[in-house]
């Protein structure tokens, strides 16, 4: 390996490591809702909210960062976003009540969205054009390796010790992260046509709202049944409630390997087609899975499924959302966090009122499957007025290039037509 390549694994692995830290505390509060509950003196639905708050942190700072910093060097915005994460983390050591948790948690989601959409447009410009879903994968990769060490850990030690500690160490990281990336990470200057009119200006593009709907939709089917897998694996599968960490993961496990394999996809088939084929994909398992959730071991082989196919569809979506943002790519990478967001609330509201109607656990992902077609439906009208728009953009320029020929090109088709035939 070259001393450039070697650098350029580096950085893209610094940047990684800060999605490792993002991933851990994005899904550690749904385990340990219970102790986290009884420290602030509320009720587990109450407790719930923490998890809402850092999700709103995400919505909310995703595009305000995104555009106010626009001009910014990147290298030096990447290690503000990840300083200021590790400072709302370590902060929740302050945190005892209600407000003060409510508040850690939605100052600590505010990086999110910037840093992974930020990041992901960083490392794709470190590597060639073929290679950028594969980079762009691997810093997203950081969440799946999360759902498989760091959630599991994390959990494990709030649970003997005390709920503040996985918080601090995520913080920690966190800091360790703000080195790698100015160690590793080479000098990120903006290349001057970066500015908040033109990252607004990718919200005038059709295409990009539709790559944020392709998310919203495709994605709320997902969460829509993923939401509530504890109680789907334990009511339909028959499974010890003590052993649903390793359910979660396979799951996190499936998100590694379909981070590894969304770059092949890409090159493979393209970016649009991996996106409309994966769905394709998840709305068939969501269709089944109440089904075959009846069946222990087949029901672990799906929620590995399902781990595996929307992770392949997350790095394609980010690379999408970045093609057609053009001058906005910033934005609308960050905006593709808050997109997924939104789906998880989503999927987890349509999941809960189909729950309450007494549908029973099966029906969460018929739901799921819907809104997954859904998402093939926009992805697929996206296609079509790419096409559309390639075609007239090609009869554009063969329009002036016929003018310009003058005589001679009201000449040729004569003269064809005067050629006797053999």
């Amino acid at each position: 390996m070259t001393p450039a390549r070697r650098r350029t694994t580096l950085a893209i692995l610094a940047l990684a490591v800060g999605g490792f830290a993002i991933g851990t505390t994005e899904f550690v509060t749904m385990g340990l809702l219970p102790q986290i509950a009884d420290g602030t003196g509320v009720d587990i639905a109450t407790a719930g909210h923490y998890v809402s708050a850092y999700a709103l942190g995400v919505v909310v700072g995703a595009p305000l960062i995104a555009v106010a910093a626009a001009k910014a060097p990147r290298k030096g915005l990447l290690m503000g976003l990840m300083a200021f994460f590790a400072v709302a983390h370590v902060a929740i050591l302050l945190a005892d009540s209600y407000s003060t948790v409510m508040a850690a948690r939605f100052l600590a989601g505010l990086p999110h969205g910037a840093f992974f959409g930020i990041g992901s447009v960083v490392a794709a410009s470190l590597v060639s054009h073929h290679r950028r879903t594969a980079a762009v994968a691997a810093i997203l990769g950081g969440l799946g390796v999360a759902n498989v060490v760091g959630v599991p850990v994390a959990t494990l030690l709030g649970q003997r010790f005390s709920w503040h500690l996985p918080y601090v160490l995520v913080g920690v990281i966190a800091a360790l992260t703000v080195v790698a990336i100015g160690l590793f990470l080479p000098h990120q200057p903006p290349s001057g046509e970066e500015s908040m009119r033109a990252e607004m200006r990718a919200l005038r593009r059709v295409q990009v709202w539709l790559a944020l709907l392709i998310g919203v939709v495709g994605f709320g089917g997902m969460f829509a049944m993923y939401s509530f897998i504890t109680p789907t694996m334990t009511e339909l599968a028959g499974l010890d409630e003590r052993y649903i960490p390793w359910v979660l993961a396979a799951y996190g496990v499936g998100m590694v390997v379909g981070m590894v394999l969304s770059g092949r996809v890409a090159n493979r088939v393209g970016v649009l087609k991996g996106i409309i084929g994966a769905l394709g994909l998840i709305a068939v398992l969501l269709a089944v899975f109440g089904w075959a959730a009846h069946t222990l071991w087949l029901a672990v082989v799906m929620v590995f499924v399902l781990g595996l196919l929307p992770s392949v569809v997350v790095p394609l979506l980010q690379t999408r959302l970045m093609d057609v943002a053009h001058e906005g790519q910033s934005l609308a990478a960050a905006l593709n966090h808050s997109t997924l967001n939104t789906a998880n609330a989503l999927g987890a509201w349509l999941g809960s009122i189909v729950l309450a109607a007494g549908w029973g656990y099966g029906a969460p992902s018929l739901v799921g499957a819907g809104l997954a077609v859904l998402g093939v439906g926009v992805a697929a009208l996206s296609a079509v007025l790419e096409r559309r728009s390639h075609r007239a953009a090609a009869g554009r320029v063969e329009a002036p290039t016929v003018q310009g020929m003058g005589d001679c090109a009201v000449a040729a088709p004569s003269e064809t037509a005067a050629t006797p035939s053999p």
